[in-house]
């Protein structure tokens, strides 16, 4: 998706959030109705009961038919698509939405002229209810647009997103690989020696985000004080990530651009970021560490910089096996966990191979990427492979 910076006024703002409220709303009714369902009762309505029920309800309440019926049947179509993504087990059971976190809505049928450009910085989208909303044209808008999703963050800011089909980055086709070790220190360490960081707050930002964290421990939860805080500390929260998301968008356009394979370890993230605090009976270990891990994986941008280049360079991208990367060396192949003096020297004791260890980690699964690529007996890039013959295909019965 392409996001842009909305600028809306204080009376669109205002149907904006109502917008947002009725999504919420509906989605937790949708919520409440499957939290009901039990093993031997009747299957939970769907998205075309629920759409059906929707119509009564705006008939019987005013509030509700005030708004706009595409919001709440896309919520309510947001809402199918999250169970079956939990039926798969790619995501946790949809759960209720509180006001002020994750507030938005997404609107459909998007017509050529609903999206238009008035100069050279400023375009404007038509959103139902509404009117013509203004945004910050910061880059070409895509053509096609069938849709978008408005949003807004903790830090008050709305923004929109045009849901676009994005175009693949071509291959240099010159079959060059690349291994990328992910780390905490070092964000991202290439085989080629090269090591990028993701950039964080600066040191004064970091000093004021450290006040404002004890301030808003010291108000009185419900006080005007206290959201005032809160708002201030997303709005630290919010430059983090618009730093770290520009980093991930820069990085990934030039490995694309640079590399025919792009190659990283098979992480599990989700189950490395778990908490360790573990239960009232069984209490966890080292918790506080453990957090301080998790804050600095979720940091650097692991997960966000392969999705992203996944989208960029479609084919191109190898995940390998992580085990061992860290400890074997690049040169004569041994494993040896001794052989990592620290977390950025690295020196083999049987050839006395000298290296950074993210480096040198980086180099242990470039190799694994064409070792790969080489068993398959062709380039990882949606062309027609030289795979080993099937011994039940060559049965002659």
């Amino acid at each position: 998706m392409s996001r842009f910076r909305l600028q809306s006024t204080p009376a669109q703002e205002r149907v904006l959030l109502e917008h947002c409220g009725h999504a919420r709303f509906v989605w937790n009714l949708a919520v409440e109705q499957h939290a009901h369902w039990r093993t031997g009762r009747r299957a939970a309505p769907g998205f075309v009961a629920q759409c059906r029920q929707l119509t009564e309800a705006r008939a019987a309440n005013a509030w509700l038919a005030a708004g706009s019926v595409t919001v709440q049947q896309q919520a309510l179509k947001d809402f199918t698509q999250a169970m079956a993504n939990f039926v798969r087990r790619t995501h946790r059971r949809p759960a209720w939405r509180r006001r002020g976190r994750g507030e938005g809505f997404r609107i459909v049928a998007v017509k050529p002229g609903d999206v238009r450009r008035i100069s050279r910085k400023v375009g404007e989208v038509k959103v139902p209810k509404v009117g013509w909303v203004r945004f910050r044209w910061s880059r070409a808008v895509a053509d096609g647009v069938k849709s978008y999703r408005v949003t807004r963050d903790g830090a008050r800011r709305w923004h929109i997103a045009f849901n676009v089909l994005p175009t693949p980055i071509p291959p240099p086709g010159a079959g060059a690989v690349v291994g990328v070790d992910r780390g905490v220190v070092v964000s991202a360490a290439l085989s080629t020696g090269e090591l990028l960081s993701a950039p964080t707050l600066r040191g004064t930002e970091k000093a004021r985000l450290l006040r404002l964290q004890r301030k808003l421990a010291r108000a009185q939860r419900g006080s005007n004080r206290r959201g005032k805080v809160k708002t201030a500390i997303a709005r630290l929260r919010a430059r983090e990530t618009d730093r770290r998301k520009d980093w991930v968008e820069k990085i990934s356009t030039r490995l694309a651009r640079e590399f025919d394979v792009i190659a990283f370890e098979d992480l599990k993230i989700s189950k490395m970021t778990r908490s360790a605090r573990g239960t009232l009976d069984v209490p966890g270990r080292g918790v506080r560490q453990k957090a301080g891990l998790n804050r600095g994986i979720l940091a650097n941008g692991w997960g966000l910089l392969v999705t992203r280049l996944e989208h960029k360079a479609p084919g191109r991208v190898v995940k390998v096996d992580p085990r061992f990367t860290s400890q074997r060396c690049s040169a004569c192949g041994v494993v040896d966990r001794e052989a990592r003096e620290s977390q950025a020297a690295f020196r083999c004791r049987s050839c006395g191979f000298a290296a950074n260890a993210d480096v040198n980690a980086a180099l242990n699964i470039r190799f694994a990427a064409g070792h790969a690529v080489a068993a398959r007996g062709g380039p990882p890039l949606g062309e027609p492979m030289n795979r080993e013959p099937q011994r039940d295909l060559l049965l002659v019965r």
